[in-house]
């Protein structure tokens, strides 16, 4: 069922592969050790539970696979905000304080909404040109480095090395990552490094009244006998914050699209009633999540839906299959604007995803654009394309005309 989910068939269309999960139970064992959860109770408690932890570097080095666990690519990641547990977890995001509050959002609109007219401009150049486009690659993968790049100051310039080592970065968080694909993460992972490293470096000797300025400010309050562990810690936070946003939100800023124009009337009603197009996009987020599998390890020994699960056991959260439960959204298999069902996308608990408000204003800005400007708007070619992976999905190529 893995290998079928990370099939060309699987990615255009998992629903069959969620099913056969679910018809072995809310908990099924893995044949690599740990545990699937596709009930979306079950789901909830796991990433809403302080009995469920990050696999953070402490567990990391309690397990017996040292090319997987042990590798560069890998270790870099599990120093990031979405792998720390308490206490170092509580201090990142202290740190952070709340960057997309309501307030914090309403000032970045304007920004947001002024990236979406330039990018719709281009593609209406671009239909215009040559009668079809690629939404992804025009739009989809350009507003959210255009966002974030706004928002800490990365320079427009840098936006496509960026874009560039976070695709390649993003293989060492598959779920069973090859040893060409690690290869493939630790070379990303030098260049991340080395960008980042001297974005910190260049701010700091050019301190302002911005986002990163003020991270800079606190980690040297932090360290302040200790510049290099500032720096590290700035180091993991600029670059995951800025790396978080792009793939995630850019996959549902295509599969919103591609879910409404895969049938023209879905298009039309929006369009005829444009107040539910915040339902749209949580609707899109439940029915195609843009991240499908999410990690936790037991803290203690415990039993989950009737499994035992011994400490330091993982269980690996399919959000794809857990917003599938008919238990919790009934007729799961329809895309339904107006459902208001539940779904997990973004997490839950100490780790729950710090941009979705951003993720979300994104989203409805650009699909208010697109409905405004591209009535006729319509898929073209044989749909999309999309990279073969099993936690965070991507749309790499999805054609429109008009």
């Amino acid at each position: 069922m893995v290998r079928r989910l990370r099939s060309p068939e699987g990615q255009r269309d998992p629903l069959p592969v969620y099913r056969a999960f679910q018809e072995l139970g809310d908990v099924v064992p893995a044949p690599w050790g740990g545990h699937f959860v596709t009930g979306f109770d079950l789901a909830d408690q796991v990433l809403r539970g302080r009995g469920w932890l990050a696999p953070d570097i402490a567990w990391q080095e309690r397990q017996p696979d040292p090319a997987r666990w042990h590798a560069p690519a890998t270790r870099e990641m599990s120093r990031t905000l979405s792998r720390l547990n308490a206490p170092e977890h509580t201090l990142q995001r202290r740190s952070l304080g709340n960057p997309f509050g309501r307030g914090a959002l309403e000032a970045v609109r304007p920004a947001v909404e002024e990236h979406v007219r330039t990018l719709l401009d281009r593609l209406d150049r671009e239909l215009r040109a040559h009668g079809r486009a690629d939404f992804a690659a025009v739009v989809a993968d350009r507003l959210p480095i255009r966002t974030v790049g706004g928002w800490l100051g990365l320079p427009e310039r840098d936006h496509d090395r960026i874009l560039g080592f976070t695709h390649r970065q993003v293989f060492a968080q598959e779920l069973l990552p090859t040893r060409s694909e690690l290869a493939v993460s630790e070379a990303a992972t030098l260049e991340m490094r080395a960008y980042f490293s001297a974005l910190i470096e260049h701010r700091r000797a050019h301190l302002g009244q911005d986002v990163l300025s003020d991270w800079i400010r606190f980690w040297d309050e932090q360290h302040a006998d200790d510049r290099d562990a500032a720096d590290q810690a700035l180091y993991h936070l600029t670059m995951f914050v800025t790396i978080a946003s792009l793939e995630t939100t850019a996959t549902l800023l295509s599969t919103v699209v591609r879910l409404l124009l895969a049938d023209p009337a879905r298009w039309r009603q929006l369009r005829e009633n444009p107040r539910h197009v915040d339902d749209a996009v949580e609707e899109a987020l439940r029915y195609d999540p843009p991240i499908w599998l999410n990690s936790r390890i037991a803290a203690e020994d415990t039993v989950l839906g009737g499994v035992p699960v011994a400490k330091d056991g993982m269980v690996h959260v399919l959000f794809g299959a857990a917003h599938h439960d008919p238990r919790r959204n009934p007729d799961p298999g329809t895309f339904d604007v107006l459902r208001r069902g539940a779904h997990l996308a973004f997490g839950g608990g100490v780790h729950y995803c710090l941009g979705a408000g951003l993720a979300r204003l994104e989203a409805g800005a650009l699909l208010t654009g697109l409905l405004e400007r591209f009535p006729t708007l319509r898929s073209a070619g044989e749909g999309p394309v999309y990279a073969p992976r099993l936690v965070f999905r991507r749309i790499t190529s999805l054609e429109v005309t008009t």
